[in-house]
């Protein structure tokens, strides 16, 4: 039953992917919707051949090619295939409640349903999507389907570390997660307000954000206070991010390594109120994002960066004691602190880190990444910018140092 509405699922997401793509470009006969239908329709049959026999498949095969057949004539009329195709699909939806199974076919008649009443938003959702985001569409389609199923999923190199399928699964949660930011920010428009600003600034990148608005505070120091809430609110989104990014990459680990990391948290959140109640500002610019945040080169450059942090623990585990992986967190958190978690997070579920070590250098990751954000700021020389910024990330890194130090081993 679950396998059923899973592969329900994967076609329907397909389908309109592919769909997505041709209306974008030009294709009216079969566009975002028809996909839908003909992906959908793919998989009903195949769910109704373990009980009806192939000629399922075959038949709706032919009813696809004989539709698609007819299209030229219909592209001519100014006609797409929509409605033919949601016919079809209802007539497999009627013979699966009867041959597999009732429960799914109320949900894709749902699903036909929704799709057919929806042409005007999907439209124009097609139309507001530039040649960037079409790009970072394709390009995050790339490296999650095609590169990604065909990499072994097993350990290379000197530790055992070296996973080449784990190590691009992580550079696909990275993109995945920035590319959501990137999407939920198009959808709000280019103006937000001051705290939205800064949680999206933080899911895309809060060292970006933390460059881009001392910049304008430099040019405009009317903007400070503002510019400092934006940067505060990001550099705390940062660690719901990590607590995210634990849960989806070793849920098991979370009963160790969750209360110091919500402490973080906790000060953070509380410091960003206190420099929001300080400002008192309004409606803040928006983000200077001017082309999309995924890249190949980005995502090869972070999974090298990623694999480099894995070998570099274990190297540093073997050989050179705590202090060494501590001199390895604080490195790497300098600028990014989503390798030092993922890495981390992996060798501590895999057994290769203990908890207290790996949490710990989580912390130390952070606590660079908060002084090295300080030191961008302190280049902007605003001191009302620098000020409540350098309050607040010092604030958090006694904390931090606090708890690295002070909470207990075992």
């Amino acid at each position: 039953m679950s396998d059923a509405f899973v592969q329900l699922g994967v076609a329907l997401a397909l389908g309109l992917l592919v769909g997505l793509q041709r209306e974008w470009v030009g294709q009216p006969e079969a566009g975002i919707r028809t996909f839908a239908f003909i992906t959908m329709l793919g998989a009903l049959c195949g769910q109704l051949a373990d009980r009806a026999g192939g000629w399922v498949v075959a038949a709706g095969l032919l009813s696809t090619a004989v539709l698609l057949v007819s299209a030229q004539r219909r592209e001519e009329a100014g006609k797409g295939l929509t409605t033919e195709f949601a016919a079809v699909a209802m007539f497999a939806v009627g013979a699966s409640v009867v041959l597999f199974d009732m429960v799914l076919s109320v949900v894709v008649a749902g699903i036909v349903a929704v799709l057919l009443q929806w042409k005007k938003p999907l439209h124009q959702l097609v139309r507001r999507v530039d040649s960037g985001e079409m790009r970072m569409v394709m390009q995050l389609v790339l490296i999650a389907l095609v590169v990604l199923p065909v990499l072994p999923d097993r350990a290379f190199g000197p530790y055992d570390v070296l996973n080449p399928f784990q190590i691009w699964l992580m550079v696909v949660l990275i993109c995945g997660i920035s590319v959501a930011g990137y999407t939920a920010y198009r959808l709000l428009g280019s103006r937000t307000g001051t705290l939205l600003t800064g949680f999206l600034g933080g899911l895309i990148s809060s060292t970006a954000t933390t460059v881009s608005f001392a910049q304008r505070a430099r040019q405009r120091p009317e903007t400070s206070s503002r510019a400092a809430v934006v940067i505060v609110i990001a550099s705390a989104v940062v660690f719901f991010r990590v607590l995210l990014e634990i849960v989806v990459v070793a849920p098991a680990i979370l009963g160790d390594v969750l209360p110091p990391l919500l402490i973080m948290t906790a000060v953070m959140v509380l410091a960003s109120g206190v420099v929001l109640l300080a400002a008192r500002t309004g409606e803040a610019a928006g983000l200077p994002i001017e082309e999309d945040p995924l890249d190949l080169r980005s995502a090869i450059a972070f999974g090298l960066l990623y694999g480099a942090v894995l070998l570099a623990v274990a190297v540093a585990r073997e050989h050179l004691g705590n202090s060494g992986l501590f001199v390895v967190a604080a490195l790497s958190g300098l600028t990014d602190m989503d390798a030092i978690t993922l890495s981390t997070a992996r060798l501590i579920d895999s057994g290769r880190l203990d908890a207290g070590m790996g949490w710990r250098m989580i912390i130390v990751g952070a606590m660079s990444n908060l002084a090295f954000k300080a030191g961008l700021v302190a280049l902007a020389r605003d001191r009302g910018l620098f000020r409540p910024v350098a309050l607040a990330f010092l604030t958090a890194i006694a904390v931090g140092a606090g708890l690295v130090f002070l909470w207990p081993s075992g």
